[in-house]
């Protein structure tokens, strides 16, 4: 195994100088820094990163816990945090709960052992929250409204998203909205409804609500637009809480052969890629993941660095309402007069 005296031997300086150059001191000489380089390339050294860690106590890892990487939301989150975490030399294990509070609670307890310098999560449950508390251990919640605060997080405004979609309808005239939501205990959720149900009883139609709590998976999204298709078929817009619950949206009315706008009109939270996504496009409340992860990264590496805020920050950024064909005028409407 080569080591950092075969190194300084074929550069010809002395070992410390070759441990000068790995730690990017700046008091190297460039003609010697490249010399170095030269060496560690051509007896392909790996330095060991241990030493360095038993004496600063950090890792240079940070850990991104979250549902389901399939969800397209959570791929470009993902990239968010990689990308902000690799622009200062940290690296990113990737943890998916599935949404399940026993799974997240044995993945932290894995990555604390591996001793991760701080964790980006999206949590199953606020229990774990309180023992990264106890261990000091810094953290940033990510997509989650944690109503009592105190902690640092990142999230899209989904009541005001949500509130927004529904307005769009409204104003295209519809009046029997259906929403298909997320489980009741989600913070994102429980926005969404409020988003919707706020829009609607502005408009006075407190009495059309349709609310379908469920699961953020497509198999929700069939499951109860079919319970809407039976239990109010003068429903002439479903408004899906997730990108996942869109897709089994589409895919039901599909099955039942309605039409998309032209029956049935469709928008979600969340957009998804072009590559997997259906014709018409979806009308959607777009959040940029990409952005949140990068957010809740550098403020992460900010606390991790001493240099962060004093006070705790709850950052909520916009999301844009992107109109395609999904949506439309509800069929029962008077047609404009001239």
């Amino acid at each position: 195994m080569t080591s950092i005296r075969d190194v300084a031997l074929r550069a010809g300086v002395a070992p410390i100088t070759v441990s000068r150059v790995i730690n990017n001191d700046d008091h190297v000489r460039t003609e010697t820094r490249q010399r170095v380089e030269r060496a560690i390339a051509d007896l392909a050294y790996i330095p060991n990163s241990l030493g360095p860690s038993l004496r600063t106590k950090r890792t240079q890892t940070l850990a991104l816990v979250q549902g389901d990487i399939m969800n397209p939301f959570a791929t470009m989150v993902a990239r968010g945090v990689e990308d902000a975490a690799n622009r200062r030399g940290y690296h990113v294990i990737f943890g998916n709960t599935d949404g399940s509070p026993a799974k997240q609670e044995e993945y932290l307890t894995f990555l604390l052992k591996k001793q991760v310098d701080g964790f980006v999560l999206v949590p199953a449950s606020l229990r774990s929250l309180d023992t990264l508390r106890k261990r000091g251990t810094p953290f940033v919640v990510l997509d989650r409204h944690l109503p009592e605060g105190g902690d640092d997080t990142v999230r899209g405004d989904s009541v005001g998203g949500a509130f927004a979609l529904t307005r769009h309808l409204l104003k295209l005239g519809h009046r029997r909205i259906a929403i298909v939501a997320g489980p009741r205990d989600v913070s994102t959720a429980s926005d969404r409804v409020e988003g919707y149900l706020r829009a609607m009883r502005e408009a006075g139609l407190s009495e059309g609500e349709q609310i379908h709590w469920g699961e953020y998976k497509h198999e929700h999204g069939s499951q109860a637009v079919r319970k809407v298709l039976l239990t109010h078929p003068r429903a002439t817009a479903i408004f899906a809480a997730n990108n996942f619950i869109a897709v089994g949206t589409m895919l039901a009315l599909r099955e039942a052969g309605i039409r998309v706008p032209e029956d049935m009109s469709v928008v979600a939270f969340d957009d998804l890629p072009l590559a997997i996504t259906f014709d018409p496009f979806f009308t959607v409340a777009a959040q940029s993941a990409y952005e949140m992860g990068e957010r809740a990264t550098d403020l992460l590496l900010a606390r991790l660095a001493g240099t962060g805020p004093p006070e705790r920050q709850e950052i909520v950024l916009p999301v844009e309402i992107i109109v395609r064909r999904s949506s439309g005028p509800p069929p029962d409407l008077p047609p404009a007069q001239p």
